[in-house]
């Protein structure tokens, strides 16, 4: 008597739909990931970004004013206050709409700059995974590591307009401390006076929950596309993050 050979295939992966994949970046990382193999397009979380990010942007233009924004970024630099101060009334006014009409603008196509921003840094972490750790992600797939990697930021921006729209409706919303870049209470810098040490301020930033999330995200789904291991993964793209923001924040003092 003869028996048919056990099967030792393993059994394919399953295939997530959109809606699973993104779920299961909150909930499961490693399934999201790894299902990029199959499919890496990432044209839909990009679109939810975008849509809420704007909606975020349309909250602070309701409840603080974009005109109030440009003042409080003038006021970070005791220089661009102090020439401001200097000018003619009718020359100041006329550099305050300048300057809320170009923040306004800026804020409203910043999904542009972001994805701008994700383009390079794909092709930055796929050089580093590809030529310094032997991995072969293709540029695609690193592109949606990234791009899903970012989806915790909904939830910074939904956390941002929910505490803006309960402190108008309250009225103890600081229209002039308000910082557009920073406002969500997410890090160490929140508290802290950006014009004091602006170098010092940059770097409590980086301790921020959401960025945090997605430096371990993205280390994740490096991993899962190569055989990086996990640790190692996320410790490059900590790496990356910690050289740029050191920089960023060297700037901003130099500049200050």
């Amino acid at each position: 008597m003869s028996s048919a050979p056990l099967s030792t295939q393993e059994p394919a992966p399953e295939q997530l739909s959109e809606p699973a994949r993104i779920f299961n970046t909150f909930t499961a990382p490693s399934k999201t990931f790894t299902d990029l193999q199959r499919n890496s397009n990432w044209s839909v979380p990009f679109l939810l970004i975008a849509i809420v990010s704007l909606i975020f942007i349309y909250t602070i233009d309701r409840q603080v004013g974009f005109e109030q924004i440009s003042k409080n970024e003038i006021a970070k630099s005791a220089s661009r206050s102090e020439q401001l101060d200097k000018l003619p009334p009718d020359q100041k006014a006329k550099q305050m709409r300048v300057a809320t009409t170009f923040t306004r603008v800026f804020s409203y196509v910043s999904p542009v700059f972001v994805l701008v921003a994700f383009l390079v840094t794909a092709a930055v972490l796929m050089g580093t995974f590809n030529l310094g750790m032997g991995a072969s992600i293709p540029f695609m797939r690193a592109m949606a590591i990234v791009v899903y990697r970012s989806l915790p930021s909904i939830l910074a921006a939904l956390l941002g307009i929910v505490s803006l729209v309960a402190a108008g409706m309250s009225g103890s919303l600081d229209k002039e401390a308000f910082n557009i870049n920073n406002a969500v209470a997410t890090n160490p810098a929140y508290f802290m006076d950006s014009t004091s040490n602006k170098f010092l301020y940059g770097m409590a930033s980086a301790l921020d929950v959401f960025i945090i999330w997605n430096i371990v995200l993205m280390g994740i789904g490096f991993a899962c596309n190569s055989k990086v291991k996990r640790g190692t993964a996320i410790g490059a793209v900590a790496g990356w993050y910690l050289v740029w923001k050191v920089g960023t924040a060297a700037i901003a003092l130099a500049f200050s």
